[in-house]
């Protein structure tokens, strides 16, 4: 059973946010509101005045107007704030001086930083820049770039205009970026020379004309200095360097086009796994009030504060860093390994910046807790009042790590949503306790339920994570999609009028929920639904084990579960191993989650976010094609994985003698 890791302080309480938000809602309306479950419910039952509420509380800036949502019960269909202007650059940019905006660490590389007059003065001058190539009101501009202040300043630049911004890392090749990019045709794109990767140097200069002549309707490409001074930097034929971009204008105050709350202010992608990326496309509106109310009231996020994120810019963590400005704070931005050139560097990071809110993904906190790190021992992390993890599932042991090896005195945060909304449906809440293995609580605002398979609520028993009102981050559309039918297949197909995420669920006992995996790459061993990540668990606990993937294969009429296992550098997979790997699972689990096939790999596919690509191993195993590889961070582990003998059919074997079959072994 799980246990409480953490509970805050009556001060800490007493100084949250969010006891102040409860505190404005008291005051709002009649009903008593003892605690978060009572909140969460008044949020989800009383919308329209909750947002409005959260507007008003967080400080948003813009004209409100009168109605909160029109066409409320249509899921999709319901629109926010229909009445509102605003700008989410001119809600970044709201606070001027000569404090910190950006912090910027390129490994052991560059240090930067810019102050937030410096910020809107950049701003300024991109925003200048862009008007005069021509760039307008629902224009794309594109970055392919890495995590540097530049990509905030091009993003916010294209807000302010009311131009629409999409951005992927430096490490996707050319076909990945034509995946993404070729299908929204920026008018303008920014390039960074290159990136630095554990402590190299990668040249991005090369991929420029190829992407110039295979990305349809771009006028300007504009190459960022990074890796080289920009005294160094020569442009390629066809692109201009954005010293030169910027040069003839001089800062300014910004004119900030105040546009409709359902304005568009991001694409991202999906994973584009079984075939291109589907561009999902974010209302400027939605996307504020969400990272307000996300920043504010469950990180507990205040002016001054100095937050960070570990992420590349092809990833919507990314988009929800630069939110951040919006709430007053400072944001820290990093590019490279996160372990060049020590394992200990972002630790290194947040001590030397005073960091209060560290975000990673779970496969970090795993790493370091592998690597044997105790920061609490090398660092002095006193500011430090929040850790957010997400990408994947956090395993209870992990929860151990975070409170015996880095703090014992803060909020461990796991945090769960998606590109899809581009925010949250679970995530922290500073004034209630941690449980060891769950997510705090459903964000507010957000009618979070677990169903079972006949579409009937259920708590304390696993689920499809469902969600059974509109919400204000909802994509606005999917780009070239004119009838909507892929967007209504992304996520209603499965129960008509209601976003089902696709995540197998729990609620718990806590109010809080625990996130088993993907539930279409849920097991199915007999007949029960079982989740990957309590195998990851188990297994991963294992000193020899450094990860691993389990998948589901068609066999003998039902379906066994095959276990790929990277070991630690070195180590070979024997029978003694395979059966240590078996009994820890059989011994913590139960015997339909004992994998029937254990087998050593040297890679696991991840696409860039850093997900296990298990539907693309599942379908490898069964001799489907991979439809597209490029959604790989690594796509040449995919190979391993097309032809692995002891996992092919062969025919029955007659006996000579009696001509039996002989029987099959597990």
């Amino acid at each position: 059973m799980n246990h409480k890791m953490w509970e805050p302080s009556a001060e800490r309480i007493a100084a949250a946010r969010m006891t102040a938000f409860m505190r404005a809602v008291r005051a709002a309306q009649p009903a008593p509101i003892p605690g978060y479950a009572a909140l969460w419910r008044w949020s989800v039952e009383n919308r329209e005045v909750f947002w409005r509420t959260v507007w008003n509380f967080c400080g948003a800036i813009g004209e409100q107007g009168g109605a909160i949502v029109a066409d409320g019960e249509r899921m999709p269909g319901a629109r926010w704030f229909p009445e509102a202007r605003l700008n989410f650059a001119e809600n970044c940019l709201r606070l001027r001086g000569a404090g910190d905006a950006l912090v910027f660490w390129g490994e052991d590389k560059v240090r930067r930083r810019l102050s937030r007059d410096e910020l809107y003065a950049q701003v300024s001058r991109t925003v200048q820049a862009l008007r005069a190539a021509g760039v307008k009101e629902g224009d794309r501009v594109a970055g392919f770039l890495p995590n540097l202040p530049e990509t905030v300043i091009a993003a916010l630049a294209a807000a302010a205009i009311g131009a629409v911004w999409s951005s992927c890392s430096p490490d996707f090749g050319v076909e990945g970026v034509v995946d993404r990019f070729g299908q929204i045709e920026p008018k303008v794109v920014f390039v960074a020379d290159g990136y630095f990767y554990n402590g190299k140097a990668f040249d991005t200069l090369d991929k420029v004309g190829e992407l110039r002549a295979r990305i349809k309707g771009v006028e300007r490409m504009v190459v960022v200095p990074y890796v080289n001074a920009p005294a160094a930097l020569c442009a390629p034929a066809g692109a201009v360097a954005l010293d030169e971009f910027l040069g003839p204008f001089t800062p300014g105050e910004i004119e900030f086009a105040r546009l409709p709350f359902g304005h568009p202010l991001y694409i991202l992608y999906s994973s584009g796994t079984t075939g291109a990326p589907k561009c999902i496309v974010h209302g400027a509106g939605g996307v504020l009030l969400q990272h307000l109310k996300e920043h504010q009231l469950h990180t507990d996020v205040r002016p001054g504060d100095r937050i960070f994120y570990f992420t590349t810019c092809g990833w919507m963590m990314w988009n929800w860093l630069v939110s951040g400005l919006a709430s007053g704070a400072t944001l820290l931005l990093y590019d490279g390994s996160p372990f060049h050139p020590h394992p200990g560097i972002l630790f290194d990071y947040a001590e030397a910046e005073r960091m209060t809110m560290f975000g990673t993904s779970a496969k970090y906190i795993d790493a370091i807790r592998k690597a044997g790190l105790e920061p609490r021992r090398t660092h002095r992390l006193d500011a430090l009042r929040t850790m957010c993890s997400t990408g994947s599932p956090l395993a209870p042991e992990c929860f151990d790590y975070v409170y015996s090896a880095i703090k014992k005195d803060f909020c461990l945060a796991s945090i769960s949503g998606g590109t899809d909304l581009v925010s949250c449906f679970a995530l922290g809440n500073p004034i209630a306790p941690v449980w060891r293995g769950e997510l705090q609580c459903r964000g507010l605002g957000m009618r979070v339920e677990v169903w079972n398979e006949a579409g009937a609520a259920v708590r304390e028993t696993k689920g499809e994570l469902v969600c059974t009102a509109p919400f204000v981050t909802m994509p606005l559309f999917f780009w070239n999609d004119p009838d909507g039918a892929k967007y209504r297949a992304a996520y209603f197909e499965r129960f008509p009028g209601v976003w089902c995420h696709g995540d197998w669920a729990e609620l718990t006992a806590h109010g809080g929920m625990i996130i088993y995996g993907r539930s279409d790459a849920t097991l199915n061993p007999g007949g029960v639904r079982i989740g990957t990540a309590e195998i990851y668990r188990q297994a991963e606990q294992l000193d020899e084990v450094a990860e691993c993937m389990a998948v589901g294969q068609e066999w003998d009429n039902d379906v066994r579960i095959v276990l790929f296992v990277k070991l630690r550098a070195g180590l070979e997979l024997d029978d003694a191993l395979r059966e240590k790997i078996r009994d820890a699972i059989r011994r913590n689990l139960t015997l339909r989650h004992v994998p029937a096939k254990v087998i050593q790999v040297p890679d696991l596919p991840r696409t860039r976010n850093g997900k296990l690509m298990e539907l693309a191993v599942r379908n490898l195993i069964h001799g489907l094609a991979v439809k597209n590889r490029a959604a790989a961070a690594n796509p040449a582990a995919l190979d391993f994985y097309a032809n692995i003998p002891e996992l092919q059919k062969q025919p029955p074997k007659r006996t000579a003698a009696r001509g039996r079959r002989p029987r099959r072994r597990a």
